[in-house]
């Protein structure tokens, strides 16, 4: 398949699930198509706010495949495996929601004019995000950010303990 058509199903196929999805209170953060073999993987990312339990991933599977069985030709003909997944904590926070279901997370930010800066999400609104950095309260606007990922901390311990 060319990576046009790939695209333009992978959209199709968003498109079809947002609303869906969101009359279960769920975003869809990302669908993506992979060859595998004679079949195609079709994964779909979904997320909302306090996160997705395994309950949330099942209703979403039943859900898409609802959605996929009453549009055929949305996939084709080629047989496809769907997997439902959660939006990984790896993923790059691009959207004010993913600030705001991060919040007291610590998250590493490339600002578009250079340099970096790394703090502790206190807040999000939908144009910029509160951070506390060294001690003190900082305003990231998220037209200022080229790049932000959420850091993994193993060490840290419980903020209400």
């Amino acid at each position: 398949m060319s990576s046009a058509k790939s695209d333009a199903t992978r959209d199709r196929i968003e498109a079809e699930l947002t609303d869906p999805l969101a009359a279960l209170g769920l975003d869809v953060e990302a669908v993506e198509i992979t060859p595998a073999g004679k079949r195609r993987v079709l994964r779909v990312a979904v997320d909302k706010d306090g996160g997705v339990n395994l309950d949330d991933v099942a209703e979403a599977t039943r859900e898409i495949e609802r959605v996929l069985d009453e549009d055929s030709d949305v996939m084709g003909e080629h047989p496809y495996t769907l997997e439902v997944t959660s939006r990984g904590v790896d993923r790059p926070l691009t959207l004010p929601r993913h600030w705001r279901r991060n919040t007291d997370r610590l998250v590493k930010i490339s600002l578009v004019e250079g340099g970096e800066v790394e703090g502790r999400i206190t807040g999000a609104g939908e144009a910029s995000a509160e951070l506390l950095v060294d001690g003190e309260t900082r305003e990231v606007a998220y037209a200022d950010v080229a790049k932000a990922k959420v850091q993994i901390e193993f060490n840290r311990k419980n903020k209400d303990a």
